[in-house]
């Protein structure tokens, strides 16, 4: 008897060494994949780090280099380009444009001479003509991909796992966004879109930039478009970046439905889409920045009580050259 009670011991003593062995290998293996999956995160975390900075000394040296070029120009050319910027920088920042001397009468017959000399510009009807018709396709595929039906799909989605995660904060702007977006989009379908009546159609480009590798030509209200893009994505990322500080997540950008749609603020107009994309997820990536870190390194808050970001990161962004 005394043999058998100490062989079921033994016994239930190796079984128990067993279960600890075992309980310590599944730890060292929990562990082991804790550990690569923060590696990755790192090495993501770095690698995008070192392409935002390749990006930004890539628009640096652009600006540099356009800068060069202007002061190694005509000085009136210089001084024109020059007050042409600063006033686009002020309208970015939602300010008036300073004006230097002169009375009003002057200064309304100089918009007179404005609007007069943009008269004789203007593009042949045959000009506008196909601009409209280009113009219409884009805004009719436009109008038939956000009427697929796996978008919605994919909004249910980002909220089923915003819930799984328990992000409450970020579930509630993701759920603000869509209300935003649908709102603006049945905006945009409800309105009787007079192509004649817009002074896009017909007046000429005034300035170009570079986007993947190619250069393009926009007039002003292209412009105009553009600097909203990236004031909107600017505002939507502050946002989400304040939304995943309140629930204590990680900082991530990316994994936001507003930064992969990024199309709040267009309706297939004046520019692609791909391009609009681009612009609005700039500005939300440097927005979520500054509401994530609680900080405004790339914008600021305007007398109207909206935040815009700042003229020079804009000017970084847009690299637009006006055009002799």
């Amino acid at each position: 008897m005394n043999n058998q009670r100490e062989q079921a011991q033994r016994q239930q003593a190796q079984r128990q060494g067993a279960r600890q062995q075992n309980e310590r290998r599944n730890e060292d293996q929990q562990r082991a994949l804790r550990q690569q999956a923060e590696a990755r995160q790192n090495a993501q975390r770095a690698q995008t780090q070192r392409e935002q900075t390749q990006r930004e000394q890539q628009h640096r040296q652009q600006a540099q280099r356009q800068g060069e070029r202007v002061r190694s120009g005509d000085p009136r050319q210089q001084a024109a380009r020059n007050a042409e910027l600063l006033r686009q920088q002020r309208q970015a920042q939602g300010q008036p444009a300073r004006v230097t001397g002169g009375n009003q009468a002057g200064r309304r017959d100089a918009r007179r001479d404005d609007e007069r000399r943009n008269e004789q510009n203007r593009l042949s009807r045959d000009q506008q003509e196909r601009r409209i018709r280009e113009e219409r396709q884009r805004a009719e595929r436009y109008r038939l991909d956000r009427q697929r039906s796996d978008r919605r799909e994919q909004e249910q989605r980002y909220a089923r796992q915003l819930q799984q995660q328990r992000r409450n904060s970020q579930y509630r702007y993701q759920q603000q966004y869509y209300n935003r977006l649908r709102e603006q989009q049945q905006r945009f379908s409800a309105r009787n879109y007079n192509y004649y009546n817009d002074p896009y159609y017909y007046t000429p480009a005034s300035y170009r930039y570079n986007y993947g590798g190619r250069y393009y030509q926009t007039n002003r209200y292209g412009r105009d478009l553009m600097n909203q893009a990236v004031n909107y994505g600017y505002q939507e990322g502050l946002r989400a970046g304040r939304a995943d500080r309140e629930d204590g997540w990680r900082s991530d950008y990316r994994n936001s439905y507003a930064y992969e749609d990024a199309n709040y603020g267009y309706n297939g107009y004046y520019l692609e889409q791909d391009q609009y994309n681009y612009y609005f997820r700039q500005g939300f990536q440097r927005g979520y920045e500054d509401g994530y870190y609680s900080r405004y390194r790339y914008g600021n808050r305007g007398s109207d009580g909206n935040y815009t970001i700042l003229a020079g990161v804009l000017g970084l962004i847009l690299g637009l050259q006006l055009l002799d």
